[in-house]
C-alpha cells in the first residue's frame, strides 16, 4: 500500500438561481403587481479537516466536486431553495493550494479547520425588488451569479509531536509498536514501513505525546533517492525528533558504520530543510538485546560525548530503556514548548 500523501482536485461552486418575473393573477387584484422571487443561493465547497482521516487516499479516487446550483424563484413570492454546501472531509495537517497560481490557500492544521475553497453564487432578485412608485409592473429580474472553479492540490503533513527517524531497519516501527498502540508492519526488509504511523505515548499520570515512524531514509533522500523528501517533508511539523541507530547484519566491525549512519542522515535532512538542524533531538541505540548492539553501546557513547550528545539506549523486546527513553522524550518535550511560550523581549 502507498502512501497518498498529494492529491489534485478540481471544485465546483454551485451557480445562484435566476430570480423570478412574474405578477399577481388572483381574483380581486386587478393590479396586484409583481411577485416573482429570489433565487436560491448555490452551493460552496468547503474543505474541513478531521483528525479521524490519515491519507488523501479517497481524494485519488474521485477528482471533481461539484456542489448543487441553487433553484429559481418563484412566483407568489417565492424564493428558490439555496444549495446545500459541499463539505469535503481531508486529514488534519494538509496543506491547500491553488495549482494555477501555486498560492498556498491554506493549511489545516486543527481538526476542524475549514476554507471555503470556492463560494456557491448569490441567487438574482426577482421582480418584486424592482417596483416603484412609477414603475409598478417591472418586467425585470437578475440572473444568479455564475459558479466559480479551482483546481486545488493538497499535500498533507504528518501532525505528530515526536517523529522517529533513521535509517531502514532501524527498529523505529517496532519502537512505535512497543510504546503504543499502533499496530505498523514489522520486517527485516528495507522500506516496510511506506505508512506512516502514528501512536499516542502514555508519559506518565494523565500526560501523553504522539510519536509517528517516519519511512526509512537513505543517503540521497533530500534529492528523492529512496523514498526521498516524499517523507522527509513530514518531519518539518515533528516538535521533535528521535534519531535511531541499530546494528545492521553486514556492517564492519567498530561503531564507526553506525556513526556514519548518523551523520549521513543528519545531512541529507539539512539538505532538506536548514530549519529542521535546529529541531531539538535524541540520538538512541536500538537492539541492545542483541550482542553487537551492546559491544558497540560504549564506544557509540564516547563518540557522541566528543559532539556533546547524550546517547540512550533500549531493547523494544526486553523493555530494557523504553521507561527511560519516554521519560527523555517527554522532558525534552516540556522543555521545548516552554520555550516555545516565553515570550520574547523586545529589541
Amino acid at each position: 500500500m502507498n502512501f497518498i500523501d498529494e492529491a489534485k482536485i478540481e471544485v465546483y461552486s454551485g451557480k445562484g438561481g435566476d430570480g423570478c418575473i412574474a405578477f399577481r393573477r388572483e381574483r380581486y387584484l386587478p393590479r396586484g403587481g409583481p411577485s416573482g422571487g429570489d433565487g436560491g443561493r448555490g452551493g460552496s465547497v468547503i474543505l474541513q479537516a478531521d483528525s479521524a482521516l490519515g491519507t488523501l487516499l479517497d481524494l485519488q479516487y474521485r477528482k471533481v466536486y461539484k456542489a448543487k446550483n441553487g433553484q429559481p424563484g418563484l412566483g407568489k413570492d417565492k424564493y428558490g431553495v439555496s444549495a446545500e454546501d459541499l463539505v469535503v472531509r481531508i486529514p488534519t495537517g494538509t496543506l491547500i493550494y491553488d495549482t494555477d497560481s501555486g498560492e498556498l490557500l491554506a493549511d489545516l492544521a486543527e481538526h476542524e479547520a475549514k476554507l471555503v475553497a470556492v463560494r456557491g453564487g448569490q441567487g438574482g432578485r426577482g421582480n418584486i425588488h424592482f417596483k416603484t412608485s412609477t414603475h409598478q409592473a417591472p418586467r425585470k429580474a437578475e440572473l444568479g451569479e455564475p459558479s466559480e472553479a479551482r483546481n486545488l492540490r493538497l499535500e498533507l503533513k504528518l501532525l505528530a509531536d515526536v517523529g522517529v527517524v533513521g535509517f531502514p531497519n532501524a527498529g523505529k516501527s517496532t519502537l512505535v509498536s512497543r510504546l503504543s498502540k499502533a499496530k505498523p508492519k514489522v520486517a527485516d526488509y528495507p522500506f516496510t514501513t511506506l505508512v506512516p504511523s502514528l501512536g499516542v505515548v502514555a508519559a506518565g499520570d494523565m500526560n501523553s505525546f504522539v510519536m509517528a515512524d517516519v519511512p526509512g531514509l537513505i543517503e540521497g533522500a533530500a534529492e528523492g533517492h529512496g523514498l526521498g523528501h516524499r517523507f522527509l517533508k513530514h518531519v518539518e511539523r515533528c516538535g521533535l525528533l528521535v534519531h535511531l541507530l541499530s546494528w545492521q547484519l553486514g556492517d564492519e566491525e567498530g561503531h564507526e558504520p553506525l556513526l556514519q549512519r548518523y551523520i549521513t542522515l543528519e545531512r541529507e535532512m539539512r539538505l532538506f530543510d536548514e530549519g529542521l538542524a535546529e529541531k531539538p533531538r535524541l540520538v538512541a541505540l536500538a537492539k541492545t538485546d542483541l550482542p553487537e548492539s551492546r559491544e558497540l553501546l560504549e564506544p557509540l557513547r564516547e563518540a557522541f560525548k566528543q559532539m556533546d550528545i547524550e546517547l540512550l539506549s533500549f531493547s523494544a523486546v526486553s523493555n530494557d530503556g523504553l521507561k527511560e527513553l519516554v521519560g527523555a522524550i517527554w522532558k525534552m518535550l516540556q522543555e521545548s514548548r516552554a520555550k516555545e511560550e516565553t515570550p520574547k523581549d523586545d529589541d
